[in-house]
């Protein structure tokens, strides 16, 4: 062999390594580039993860604050629905005395004396939004009153209430006691068998 052949089959190698250096090269590019393709969307992924994860932490954030809020608001419901009794208790006693007249200075001061409790009572429950029903005149709600009777009254509209057997009360605008009412029915209306 030739000087000019063994420099011929050496530029050929030469060539040869060249060529696969390049097609490795790109072959390495390739897979850079796909990886690239699939690194950027494991990326987009992840920041899709984290912002339903940071919605979820907002909303579960927000219904613990709305829960503590009602927790706070109506904390006091079993504790006004025992304090009730002394209420009804407290004007019943004032409406036992009323009735009597000026008998005796003992009852008059015995009076006096529920009735400042009484008025003392009420503004300490309206202090914390304790509201009463007395309901005497209103159309008959089902979501407030609870109808104990119906009677015949010429006088009044049909199922308004016509008298209260027992106040009811609110906190915050919900009930912790429904008003005991007697409403009024219409004069031409089917008797009801009540004992059914």
């Amino acid at each position: 062999m030739s000087a000019d052949d063994n420099r011929n089959e050496q530029v050929e190698e030469e060539l040869t390594a060249v060529e696969r250096a390049v097609a490795e090269e790109e072959e390495a590019r390739a897979e850079a580039a796909a990886s690239d393709d699939t690194l950027e969307s494991k990326v987009q992924e992840l920041q899709e993860q984290v912002l339903r994860a940071q919605a979820e932490m907002q909303n579960v954030r927000r219904r613990s604050e709305i829960d503590v809020e009602k927790a706070h608001k109506f904390a006091l419901e079993k504790f006004v629905k025992e304090l009730l009794p002394v209420a009804d208790s407290l004007e019943k006693a004032v409406e036992s005395t009323s009735g009597q007249g000026e008998t005796t200075e003992l009852v008059a001061s015995i009076r006096e004396g529920a009735e400042m409790t009484l008025n003392l009572f009420m503004n300490c429950l309206k202090k914390f939004n304790v509201e009463q029903l007395d309901p005497v005149g209103e159309p008959f709600d089902p979501q407030q009153h609870e109808a104990m009777s119906m009677v015949p009254s010429p006088g009044a509209e049909p199922n308004s209430v016509v008298a209260v057997v027992q106040k009811g009360y609110t906190l915050n605008q919900r009930l912790v006691r429904p008003a005991m009412v007697v409403v009024a029915k219409a004069g031409d209306a089917p008797k009801i068998d009540e004992q059914a």
